[in-house]
């Protein structure tokens, strides 16, 4: 393979670059020429790490095969998330270990097959029909409205609700949650991250754990048959969620189950008045596969990220322990050799083994489902309600150097 052509001081975690565009071109150039590639940062670039860079991951194979080996690849050692504010410690970093996202089998493990019962398919079906009411309700205001702001009006209500209805959260305090979550993860945005970054994000993620945690506590002194009462009392196996992991539960449901969703919810959208064609094939069939193809389409998270726990190769390239290796699924989902035609919205796509949710290792989105379920609905209420919504003006995307968002966009509901 030839050298990239990848000019002297890209950073494929800059934020600047991605609030202006996805560096299609230079994944493509990485997968035909370096499919594992040395990305050198400045300490200033790296966002918290100060570690010299990072390796980029950019095919759908070698990104599957970190997946898998939670043991070479640890999640825990320096975290997921590739891009933390500036001013950020060594012992903040590792306070980030209580999360689910960071936590490396055997805990991981445990603390999953814990979670895991509030996403099971009984559970998740369950949500159906109030979801279904829920997003008629959201897209009948807007279209009330006329026109408007897709995102804060349409895209984030019903991910916003879910998780409210998960949980119990009462539904006038959802907007808190879309607050917290954008302030504790937008911090590279101007709009969420104010003066001190990594200060506004400290206090929005402590306002997350102390909510929850108090939830906890009231669920474990009067239970109340709700999902969070099963999930804070041992069940017949001995295990339930300390009120503190409670509260770092909730924190992963801000990041996967608002963030994440209601992103995906306004590419998709974006996606299907750029692509007429298919608006009007989803409108008249409904497709199964829609979904997903929505789901590879946006890439809502742009990377995560793992650190090689021994010496190592990856891609004809030798790993040293200690080294960030970054998961760019935003390049992997449109791999030419994983995908037919992948620049091609097609939402009758079969198979479409993207890695919108993560790779196939322990670490696959354990609300996949839920996810699924939310984009379904949303769309289907979209197009029963408003199925000729036009576009007003281009999105507004979010400055982040992992999250691929879309902080506003004007749109016409007709």
């Amino acid at each position: 393979m030839s050298a990239p052509s990848i000019p002297a001081g890209f950073d494929f975690t800059d934020p600047a670059l991605w609030e202006t565009r996805n560096p299609i071109r230079e994944f493509a150039e990485l997968r035909r020429t370096a499919p594992v590639w040395w990305n050198p940062q400045t300490d200033e670039q790296s966002g918290g790490f100060r570690d010299g860079g990072y390796w980029v991951v950019s095919t759908h194979e070698d990104i599957k095969e970190v997946s898998r080996n939670a043991e070479l690849f640890s999640a825990s050692r320096k975290g997921t998330v590739i891009r933390l504010p500036g001013e950020v410690t060594p012992e903040q970093i590792e306070i980030t270990g209580a999360l689910l996202l960071n936590m490396d089998p055997p805990k991981h493990t445990k603390i999953r097959r814990i979670v895991a019962k509030g996403f099971s398919p009984r559970a998740v079906e369950g949500l159906r029909a109030a979801l279904a009411e829920r997003a008629a309700a959201i897209v009948h205001a807007a279209r009330t409205e006329g026109h408007g702001d897709f995102v804060e009006q349409v895209a984030c209500e019903l991910p916003l609700q879910a998780i409210a209805e998960l949980i119990g959260i009462p539904q006038e305090d959802r907007h808190k949650l879309f607050e917290w979550s954008n302030q504790m993860l937008n911090y590279d945005d101007p709009e969420y991250g104010g003066a001190s970054t990594a200060e506004v994000s400290a206090r929005a993620s402590m306002e997350i754990l102390g909510y929850a945690w108090n939830m906890a506590e009231a669920r474990r002194a009067e239970p109340l048959g709700d999902i969070v009462s099963q999930l804070v009392h041992a069940d017949i196996d001995g295990e339930a969620l300390a009120s503190e992991e409670f509260g770092f539960f909730v924190i992963l449901l801000a990041v996967a189950g608002n963030e994440t969703t209601r992103n995906a919810i306004t590419h998709g959208m974006k996606a299907f008045v750029d692509n007429p064609e298919q608006w009007e094939l989803y409108k008249r069939e409904r497709p199964r596969t829609a979904v997903d193809e929505i789901v590879r389409w946006a890439s809502p998270v742009t990377v995560f990220q793992r650190t090689a726990t021994a010496d190592t190769e990856l891609g004809g390239q030798r790993i040293r322990a200690g080294d960030r290796v970054g998961l760019f699924y935003s390049s992997a989902n449109f791999d030419e050799d994983a995908f037919e035609d992948p620049f091609r919205f097609d939402i009758t796509r079969d198979p479409n083994l993207h890695l919108g949710f993560g790779g196939t290792g322990a670490h696959f989105c354990i609300g996949a489902n839920l996810a699924r379920l939310e984009i379904g609905l949303m769309f289907d209420a979209i197009a029963e309600v408003m199925p000729n919504l036009t576009e007003l003006s281009a999105p507004s995307r979010l400055r982040s150097g992992w999250i691929n968002g879309i902080k506003h966009w004007q749109v016409r509901y007709e």
